[in-house]
């Protein structure tokens, strides 16, 4: 049985259905019945029970962002999250290819090796930041996002993130990695490396934003993982942990 609100929101949507002609449109009983449904839906309404309703689908949503992001944040923001995992770990970037190069000819080759180790550490120690950057954007979302990803590809989240929140993640996450990268010693490694390079002979200069470098790759990892947890929960049934995710994403 529908309560007495919802009662009144189909008697209103078919109201307006009889005022604005829509039903002089279609010559089936069947039609009218269907029109009326697909424009009851379009509300979130139902005039069917058993039906999900379009505020179990929000809640169910942002339950399922919330439980997926917590667990990358979880996975990621430890140490090895990125070192010592292939699919996100952080490589040096390619301007110090010469660099390694040049280097490990002459035995300094652990140097870039310490680097490298560093810039993942930096990125396990800013992940756990975002977390909260995760939350206040699903708060955010409107009906609007929520139906739209609900009915979008196994990603639509992710990309709902990655298209509205990257350049705000990245400047919320720059002075935390660079706090990183400063308390685990990356920079002192950097200037290492790049001091026994410029005492090779006949070698050109070389620059590098360590900083905006493990932001970029740091929110790659973060996305990557994100959009795993995504399908999963749309997907796999051993996934949905609550009774509310089993409802929305039977």
């Amino acid at each position: 049985m529908m309560n007495r609100k919802k009662k009144k929101a189909v008697i209103f949507v078919w109201a307006c259905l009889m005022l604005t002609g829509l039903f002089a449109s279609v010559s089936l009983a069947g039609n009218w019945l269907e029109q009326g449904n697909k424009l009851l839906k379009s509300f979130g309404l139902s005039n069917q029970a058993g039906e999900l309703t379009m505020g179990e689908i929000t809640a169910g949503l942002k339950e399922a962002l919330k439980v997926g992001s917590s667990n990358v944040v979880s996975q990621l923001g430890r140490v090895d999250g990125f070192s010592a995992d292939p699919k996100i770990h952080i490589p040096l970037p390619a301007s110090l290819n010469k660099v390694q190069s040049l280097l490990s000819k002459v035995g300094y080759s652990h140097l870039l090796d310490d680097l490298e180790l560093r810039l993942n550490r930096a990125a396990e120690k800013a992940t756990p930041r975002a977390k909260a950057l995760f939350l206040d954007a699903i708060s955010q979302m409107t009906f609007k996002d929520v139906k739209q990803i609900y009915d979008g590809p196994d990603d639509a989240a992710t990309r709902y993130f990655k298209g509205k929140m990257s350049k705000g993640l990245a400047r919320e996450m720059e002075p935390i990695i660079d706090e990183s990268l400063s308390q685990v010693g990356a920079v002192k490694a950097y200037d290492n490396v790049i001091r026994e390079y410029k005492n090779l002979p006949f070698v050109p200069d070389v620059k590098s934003d360590l900083t905006e470098y493990v932001v970029g790759k740091g929110m790659d990892g973060i996305f990557y993982y994100v959009a795993k947890e995504e399908a999963a929960i749309r997907n796999d049934p051993t996934k949905r942990t609550t009774e509310l995710l089993q409802k929305v994403f039977k």
